[in-house]
């Protein structure tokens, strides 16, 4: 069943075009990936999809609503929550503090807030740290402090915008076992991510774009062994490349 389902998705910054008429679906409880070499717009898509930006053409729906153009906070009172590549954390709060205020944010009664931030601190394993401000936390536990601030209370889709990127592979291990977890427990993500193991360690499905456009989607090792995305990410292809990213990453 799809989720979410974008057409014709457009997005133009003076003369270039972003996101040039991207399409495609997020399954309800699948993980998938949206990936393609820097510069192809994946940010983009998710700062129209999560209300950062207005789209100047296409349409979003969900479900059978039409959400084009809502702005975060409405798009957060119906579940669709987002993480961003520069982690956005209060600083000047405890890590704990920071997810009571997440969960009292989200409607959350004070107590049911703090035994689900206990919770959560635990299964981050960031109860070493909880008292400590969030400006003292290393980048990958931020990083993991924002992923509980997200999940909380479950958000309906969950879009993480290079989670694993510059974080110690203990805590992406973390990372990875949490987004586990909630995919087990029936979440939805759309993970933008540079780290093809991983990438292919979660998703099922993914999306590449190169230019501002879906050049291909499908079933991840499939999109993987695309010509058109080996040449996005590795230049011209001819009979000396690699015949697929599995192995290689993105480089």
């Amino acid at each position: 069943m799809s989720l979410l389902a974008i057409e014709g998705l457009g997005m133009r910054f003076g003369g270039v075009a972003a996101v040039d008429q991207v399409g495609f679906d997020v399954q309800a409880g699948e993980i998938l990936g949206l990936i393609g070499p820097n510069g192809s717009g994946k940010t983009t898509v998710l700062n129209l999809l999560s209300g950062f930006l207005t789209p100047q053409a296409g349409s979003v729906r969900m479900r059978d609503e039409d959400i084009t153009g809502w702005g975060p906070e409405r798009l957060a009172q119906r579940g669709v929550l987002r993480m961003f590549q520069l982690t956005r954390v209060f600083t000047r709060m405890s890590a704990f503090d920071n997810l009571l205020t997440a969960g009292m944010a989200r409607g959350l009664s004070e107590a049911e807030s703090t035994t689900r931030a206990r919770s959560l601190l635990a299964e981050l394993t960031l109860e070493p740290v909880q008292y400590l401000d969030a400006g003292q936390l290393s980048g990958g536990q931020r990083k993991l402090l924002e992923f509980g601030m997200l999940f909380i209370e479950p958000p309906l889709l969950a879009m993480l915008d290079e989670p694993f990127a510059a974080v110690h592979p203990v805590m992406r291990e973390v990372m990875a076992r949490f987004i586990r977890s909630r995919h087990a427990q029936g979440a939805t993500f759309l993970l933008v991510s540079h780290d093809m193991p991983i990438v292919v360690d979660l998703c099922q499905r993914a999306v590449c774009m190169n230019a501002g456009r879906v050049i291909a989607a499908g079933d991840i090792h499939s999109v993987l062994k695309n010509h058109d995305v080996i040449e996005a990410y590795l230049g011209n292809s001819d009979a000396q490349q690699p015949a697929s990213l599995e192995v290689q990453g993105d480089g």
